[in-house]
């Protein structure tokens, strides 16, 4: 396996990444696009999800293919993310076709950033606007670390952020890994050492090795209920079934428990979706399905210490300034 050319989500054709940020309430949105409706599924193993829409995934339900993600800050006000992207999406004639009108299908899940210090005495909820502004920006570059839905984002000890990264696998397939890191638990040890780095790949976030940690630490400092959440996009070119795109947002999120610790929590409401563009079949359904968790896992992980390491801090100090 080797990354992609940018390292980005968006090495997987036909999809793009558009972030937004208000600096004064110290949030974001990030919303990831599709040249055309995408087949997405989603796994939640934290015990405090937000979510919109995700009961939409379920591979029994009438519609198989959705339009745009979306991960936000925010709490429950994030959400509105997705009625702005939505609405932007409407004006673009894009939706689900229910007979002269489109509906665009835009699920969408957030994080807690509301204590980070930002003003967040708003009048009128603001995430509308930023899921607007974050569709507009949609591109296939776009900025890591204090960026979007990673913007006010925080971790145990460190400023949080939004990562990603690729990879391409042996048969040609690629895979594509995008989060925003606002993590209960730590990304790194006391020297700086992700807990990823057996999975980094040509030195992306320092080379410095992997990180280690006395047994009988508890690195959950002193966590709080519905504070924190990690959330993410594994995407693929992969022809996939709503089904097996649920099975491969299941196998990233042992990415996510690799890069973080502790993960899945009851304070937090750690999520993944995995979204599949369909342009190409997998050789051998069996044995390339099993590459294709093992990748989207790896590359999740990756993508969270990408995060923290091009993170410039907030309320939090950034990596670089503990470490770099």
């Amino acid at each position: 396996m080797r990354p992609g050319p940018r390292n980005l989500i968006t090495d997987v054709a036909g999809l793009r990444v558009g972030n937004s940020e208000d600096a004064t309430i110290r949030t974001g949105t990030t919303v990831l696009l599709g040249d055309k409706p995408f087949v997405a599924g989603v796994h939640v193993m934290g015990g405090a999800p937000g979510t919109r829409e995700t009961d939409l995934l379920a591979p029994d339900k009438l519609v198989q293919e959705v339009d745009a993600l979306v991960l936000s800050g925010g709490s429950a006000f994030g959400l509105d993310a997705a009625s702005g992207v939505a609405d932007g999406l409407r004006a673009m004639g894009r939706g689900f076709a229910v007979g002269d009108q489109r509906v665009p299908i835009v699920p969408a899940a957030i994080l807690f950033d509301l204590l980070n210090d930002g003003d967040k005495g708003w009048n009128r909820n603001p995430y509308a606007r930023l899921g607007q502004r974050a569709l507009a920006a949609a591109g296939t570059d776009f900025k890591l670390g204090t960026a979007g839905a990673g913007f006010g984002a925080t971790t145990m000890d460190l400023a949080g952020g939004l990562g990603s990264a690729s990879v391409v696998l042996d048969c040609g397939i690629t895979v594509g890994a995008l989060v925003g890191v606002n993590a209960l638990g730590r990304v790194c040890d006391d020297a700086g050492r992700f807990f990823a780095a057996p999975w980094e790949i040509d030195g992306e976030f320092g080379n410095l090795g992997p990180g280690t940690l006395d047994p009988t630490w508890e690195p959950y400092g002193n966590a709080t209920p519905g504070q924190s959440t990690t959330i993410a996009i594994i995407a693929t070119d992969a022809l996939l079934t709503q089904a097996q795109a649920t099975r491969l947002a299941t196998a990233a999120h042992d990415g996510m428990a690799r890069a973080i610790l502790p993960s899945h929590t009851p304070m937090d409401g750690d999520l993944i979706f995995a979204a599949a563009t369909g342009a190409h079949p997998l050789p051998d359904p069996v044995w390339d399905g099993l590459r294709l968790g093992h990748a989207a896992s790896a590359c999740l992980s990756r993508a969270i210490a990408r995060g923290i390491k091009a993170s410039t801090g907030g309320s939090l100090p950034s990596w670089a300034d503990r470490h770099g």
